[in-house]
């Protein structure tokens, strides 16, 4: 992999050597630390609109958008007040709110599936305390994931899972029991055949279906015709509890995320990212009975004691009203079809072959000339291409997610004359590759 020149950035290079010391691999969370395209991490002292700057002090057109949530462009106005202000009167209560309720509230008029909500602190808690909600629903122990989707670090769903633990290369993690991976079937994504042979053998023993209806999480692959609705079929027709983890598509695809998208109601769905604003905040939600047995009304205990956190509930419901009254999709549309028609051509005028996938604002490009729809047509692209590709774009002034197995995302800030310049920047580092 490519090293990045320490005397261009010296300042990341010496926290990252502090780091190390003191936190495992010198990061907090894995894709953080480079390893999927070499060289030392950035460290990013601020963000503003469509830019990021480094501690070393050059800015960057982001289309990470701290993976996602940044859908309205780094430090909005309206939400850095909003958090300022609820700052001012605390921090954290431990007791309910009415910001809960408001935000709730908003969720649910945008997701006809979803009829109650709990609020957690991360996606990763939502989708685990999805899985428990599920099972003591049903009374089933097996869970259904698909290769490649990532439903946070929870131990029944590390198994072939994409994201930092694609890149890495672990598809099961140490410290997982067998018999809590056991419980785990996983099935290609996008393969009804293989869904169905499932359900035809331990159909009667399954709980819950989770699926990110559009993955982001080895790199963007949207949903082949029809399959979704597959998914809804076979689940609905042998009892399983459908699970959208939406967590990444949730508000960034559509306001009613890709439930909206594809005219699916799931049975249960997980949020987080957008729901905060870029604050730590998640949620999972849905049909009246099935959330209902959720403590304190029924026996399955979920809790946490800054689920529902003032200035995350804050943040998130000023994004969803902002998204709610500009409506930005259309613009957002536009700008992702232009920037990967865009970076399509200028890999293609360089003699370099690549598949670009879109849904929306989110994006990859993969350095493989064939199509990507699952994880094994994902995983054949040339991750040292990628690699070079990467740090010619930050040499360049554009910074892309670390990992060729990654979601990139478009944000209201992205003007048209963003656009163009990643785009010029796009041949030049084509051209490096």
């Amino acid at each position: 992999m490519t090293e990045i020149k320490k005397n261009i950035y010296p300042r990341s290079s010496v926290l990252f050597e502090r780091a190390i010391e003191v936190i495992p691999g010198g990061v907090n969370s894995p894709v953080r630390a480079f390893r999927g395209v070499g060289g030392t991490p950035l460290f990013i002292q601020s963000a503003r609109g469509a830019t990021i700057t480094d501690a070393d002090g050059r800015t960057y057109i982001d289309y990470v958008g701290s993976w996602g949530p940044m859908i309205l462009g780094h430090a909005h106005p309206e939400v850095i007040s909003a958090i300022q202000t609820a700052a001012a009167r605390g921090t954290s209560y431990g007791a309910p709110t009415e910001l809960e309720i408001l935000l709730a509230e908003e969720v649910i008029d945008a997701f006809p599936s979803i009829e109650k909500l709990r609020l957690t602190s991360s996606g990763t808690e939502a989708t685990m305390s999805a899985l428990r909600v599920a099972r003591g629903f049903t009374g089933r122990p097996k869970i259904v994931k698909f290769e490649g989707c990532y439903h946070g670090h929870g131990d029944s769903l590390l198994v072939r899972a994409g994201s930092g633990v694609a890149t890495l290369g672990l598809p099961d993690s140490p410290g997982v029991l067998p018999e809590v991976a056991q419980s785990t079937i996983t099935v290609p994504y996008n393969d009804v055949a293989a869904l169905e042979h499932v359900f035809d053998e331990v159909g009667n023993q399954i709980a819950a279906v989770i699926i990110e209806p559009v993955v982001g999480n080895m790199g963007c692959v949207p949903p082949r015709e029809n399959y979704l609705q597959e998914v809804r079929r076979i689940t609905e027709k042998q009892g399983a509890v459908l699970i959208f983890d939406e967590v990444m598509t949730g508000f960034r695809v559509a306001r009613g995320g890709a439930q909206e998208l594809y005219g699916i109601k799931a049975d249960l769905t997980c949020l987080g990212k957008i729901i905060g604003g870029g604050l730590p905040v998640g949620a999972f939600g849905g049909r009246r009975e099935i959330m209902d047995v959720v403590a304190p009304v029924g026996p399955v205990y979920q809790a946490g004691t800054l689920s529902g956190n003032p200035l995350a509930v804050t943040a998130g419901l000023t994004t969803l009203r902002l998204l709610k009254s500009l409506n930005p999709y259309p613009q957002l549309e536009r700008a992702t079809a232009r920037l990967v028609e865009g970076m399509t051509e200028a890999a293609r005028e360089a003699g370099i072959g690549v598949v670009s996938n879109r849904l929306g604002s989110m994006f990859t490009t993969f350095f493989t000339s064939a199509t990507v729809y699952d994880w094994t047509t994902a995983s054949r692209s040339d991750r040292a291409a990628f690699g070079r590709f990467f740090h010619a774009m930050l040499d360049e002034g554009v910074y892309l997610a670390p990992s060729q197995f990654e979601a990139g995302f478009v944000s209201a800030a992205h003007s048209d004359e963003i656009i163009d310049r990643t785009i010029a920047s796009a041949r030049l580092a084509f051209g490096r590759v």
